[in-house]
């Protein structure tokens, strides 16, 4: 039950603590509100951050990367993803942790976190590398061409389209521009961002879950879906080498090896890119995650209620964001009203975000299991969704078979459009929160003029990403994007561990568990980037043939 008796706040007496770096600045004081009841109504209106995260799960590389690995090996190695999803649990609870207890988004709690400012903006701007280049949009005029011209788009032939004839390069390069374009509109209106955010989410989970579910209850197979799920569970299980092109690809299982007391299997190091691009891509990762406590503070969980949110440009007139936190006094009540606080927090990865994460990686892998050849591989990853949707097509037969065509690839654009807007936010939301706290003339302006930082700041990325759109190939930003993304989780995670350590009260500090479980994670997500990076480099010599 909710606690709702007063927290007493004598704030004559109570002197808000300011831990960290004194380039920051100190938090306010402010009473903890009480968490609401859980009912049956409530659990509605508090679904919030792990809708819209749980919304983004299922992107571009759930879509495109993930089922290539399904393709060769079937669900043999999603015991990956789930290792990834897992430990993104624990770090979401611990910087939503950090968002209840002073309403600030976990990008400016790290900020606060000695050597200071200034050093973190030199590491924080080389991790977040990834997000600035819009390679989600870039894919997503792919899907959206198809659905016009009845196929995959060649970028060298010429279509006939609304009638004038346009190369497939140059109808890609200008769909490209109109959806990076609209994918800035919800941003746009709607009063809170947030709020925008979660609608589109919820449209997107309604039709593209709703599509893959009827595909896979209809034309799917028990041996795929046995396949699939049994994968998540089979840790250790490695492709080996030997594999042949377009042939069956053999993997083994690491930990059987070693309990038969057999030789250890030859791991074929050819594939260790793409084992580090299916731990980067299950769930979130890289920093996109870090938004899921800006989301929180938005929802106005704990004391984000004192902070506000940020606010559209279009209808958020009445909303503000206060410059800084505000923490409250420690007692029995304030201590039972943050644990129940932590336990909607807790409800909500554990109930909406994950159960969304392991469903988004789960339904497009069944599509390529179901309808590719296993051991099928393809030099881009448009030819797969394109015979993936050719395949089920083939299988709903010549009555729905179109209509399924085009849904398949539609829900391409569908995973990718949306998964760019909450990109996009997360990006811009990351550093516009930190400059307004952090930078001392912005501290200076009235809290409803944050949308206008927000909005400038959002059309300054408009004009590089146009400007990177135009100069380089999707492939290039897909690269780019992706290969600092595990790199960039796995500091992070030593980086939140030690913001909750230091910045919060003992009382409110993460268990062991969970310290081991941020600890995990910061070693397997860095061991990962660092291997990949040095196979990347030819580090590592390919196994002498015989």
């Amino acid at each position: 039950m909710s606690d709702s008796s007063p927290v007493a706040l004598d704030s004559s007496s109570f002197i808000p603590p300011h831990p960290g770096s004194p380039a920051m600045p100190s938090w306010t004081a402010a009473e903890l509100p009480p968490a609401p009841r859980l009912t049956l109504r409530s659990w509605a209106l508090l679904v919030g951050p792990g809708l819209v995260a749980g919304g983004a799960a299922i992107g571009g590389g759930e879509w495109l990367a993930g089922p290539l690995t399904t393709a060769r090996y079937g669900g043999a190695i999603l015991w990956l993803s789930t290792v990834s999803i897992l430990v993104q649990v624990f770090y979401n609870l611990e910087i939503c942790r950090y968002t209840l207890y002073c309403g600030e988004p976990i990008f400016t709690g790290k900020f606060r976190v000695l050597p200071g400012p200034l050093f973190w903006l030199i590491v924080y701007a080389f991790l977040d590398f990834g997000s600035v280049f819009p390679y989600l949009v870039a894919n997503a005029a792919t899907p959206l061409a198809a659905v016009m011209l009845g196929e995959i788009p060649d970028v060298h032939k010429v279509y006939h389209l609304l009638g004038t004839d346009i190369l497939g390069q140059s109808l890609l390069r200008f769909l490209t521009y109109v959806v990076f374009l609209l994918s800035f509109v919800p941003l746009v209106f709607g009063g809170k961002v947030y709020n925008s955010l979660k609608a589109v989410m919820s449209f997107k989970i309604v039709v593209v879950f709703g599509f893959l579910i009827l595909v896979a209850v209809c034309y799917s197979t028990p041996d795929t879906w046995m396949d699939i799920i049994s994968g998540f569970f089979k840790f250790g299980t490695i492709p080996v080498s030997g594999n042949t092109a377009g042939g069956p690809a053999v993997t083994e299982n690491i930990f059987m090896a070693w309990w038969h007391r057999q030789p250890l299997p030859p791991f074929d190091l050819s594939m260790i890119p793409l084992l580090g691009a299916l731990a980067a891509i299950s769930g979130n990762g890289g920093l996109t995650n870090t938004a899921i406590s800006s989301y929180a503070r938005d929802q106005g969980w704990g004391m984000s209620q004192h902070v506000g949110a940020i606010p559209s440009v279009v209808g958020g007139r009445s909303f503000t964001l206060c410059h800084v936190g505000a923490v409250f006094p420690l007692n029995a009540a304030s201590i039972r009203r943050f644990r129940q606080w932590f336990r909607i927090l807790l409800r909500d990865q554990l109930v909406v975000w994950m159960p969304a994460c392991f469903v988004g990686v789960a339904l497009p892998s069944m599509l390529s299991v179901q309808f590719l050849p296993r051991g099928f591989q393809a030099k881009s990853e448009w030819i797969a969704a394109g015979m993936t949707a050719d395949g089920v097509r083939g299988a709903v037969g010549p009555a729905f078979g179109q209509y399924f065509w085009l849904m398949t690839l539609f829900c391409g654009f569908l995973v990718l459009a949306p998964a760019a807007v909450t990109t996009f936010d997360g990006a811009l939301r990351r550093w516009v929160d930190l400059c307004w706290t952090g930078l001392p003339v912005l501290r200076n302006w009235d809290p409803h003029r944050i949308r206008w930082l927000y909005f400038g700041a959002m059309c300054a990325y408009i004009v590089f990403g146009l400007l990177a759109l135009t100069w380089w190939n999707p492939t290039q930003l897909l690269v780019w994007a992706t290969s600092i993304y595990n790199i960039a989780f796995g500091v992070s995670c030593f980086h939140v561990l030690a913001v909750n350590l230091l910045l919060l009260p003992r009382e409110f500090r993460p268990n062991w568990f969970i310290r081991s479980g941020l600890i995990f994670g910061g070693i397997f997500f860095t061991a990962l980037a660092i291997i990949s990076t040095l196979n990347t480099l030819h580090y590592f010599s390919p196994p002498a043939a015989g």
